[in-house]
């Protein structure tokens, strides 16, 4: 793991391995680079850059005035820059895929594709609402075990997760202390996530016109509260060539080392040079 210092004195922490391509990979909204560990070992001939935004991990928690997609993708482009990456195909999930879009709208001569997980222009207010009842709370389970038991009955859209995968995930995205089990984000993201959830709102469909003429794939949870099929179905219209995968037993957000999420992975980073 090493680091790079933002624009504003940030110090941003990031992970850079392999060879080929280089794949910016950028996590969901309260997940850091460990998002795409179930599906690093299925990528060859790429190199896999990731990066953790501020308030996450072991970068600086800057505030909740820094927590912003646009602050965001200035990172990311802060990091191409410090690796001397000129271009990059941008595998995003959930966050992540907002920030790909801005950057497609924004710094479209770094990006060589684009890769939604469970994203788009447009997402259902259930499904904000859901992440706004835990984002910035500690969990009442007070082990990993405990929680990992529990996320079966709260996770109802998810079904032949492989065995152990719950546990797994628990363990790279909350720290057990003696007191419990701890954050590893900034818990002020809640006061970002909530002046967003409550503000106006943006049309970010000129975000998804922006990619127009670079390769683009979308991945979506067949049971999805965030990405609905009405969204999903625009999107391929004004994208005929946008390379699709729906994933069964899914809801937000497949872990992308599902078989159609591998597929669409692959035939997109074909088209993007890998």
């Amino acid at each position: 793991m090493a680091d790079f210092t933002a624009d504003d004195g940030a110090r941003i922490v990031y992970s850079d391995e392999g060879a080929g391509l280089p794949v910016l990979c950028l996590a969901g909204l309260t997940r850091g680079m460990s998002d795409f560990d179930y599906v690093a070992p299925h990528l060859e001939g790429v190199r896999l850059i990731r990066m953790e935004y501020r308030g996450r991990g072991a970068s600086d928690w800057t505030g909740p005035a820094t927590y912003t997609v646009p602050r965001e993708a200035r990172d990311a482009v802060g990091l191409l820059d410090h690796l001397g990456v000129e271009r990059a195909a941008v595998l995003g999930t959930s966050r992540g895929g907002l920030i790909g879009m801005f950057l497609a709208a924004t710094a479209r001569d770094r990006m060589a594709g684009l890769c939604l997980n469970d994203v788009g222009p447009e997402i259902e207010r259930a499904g904000l609402q859901r992440i706004f009842d835990y984002v910035g709370r500690t969990p009442a389970a007070p082990t990993h075990e405990a929680l990992a038991a529990r996320l079966p009955e709260v996770m109802p859209g998810f079904s032949d997760v492989p065995e152990g995968r719950w546990l797994e995930d628990v363990r790279r995205h909350y720290d057990q202390t003696p007191e419990g089990l701890r954050l590893r984000y900034d818990p002020a993201l809640r006061e970002a996530f909530l002046a967003a959830f409550e503000g106006a709102p943006v049309d970010l469909w000129p975000l998804w016109q922006a990619t127009e003429g670079m390769p683009v794939a979308l991945i979506r949870g067949a049971n999805s509260d965030l990405l609905s099929p009405a969204v999903t179905t625009r999107m391929q219209a004004m994208r005929p060539d946008l390379i699709l995968a729906e994933v069964p037993g899914r809801a937000h957000i497949p872990w992308l080392d599902e078989a159609p999420a591998l597929t669409a992975i692959r035939a997109w980073l074909a088209a993007c040079g890998a």
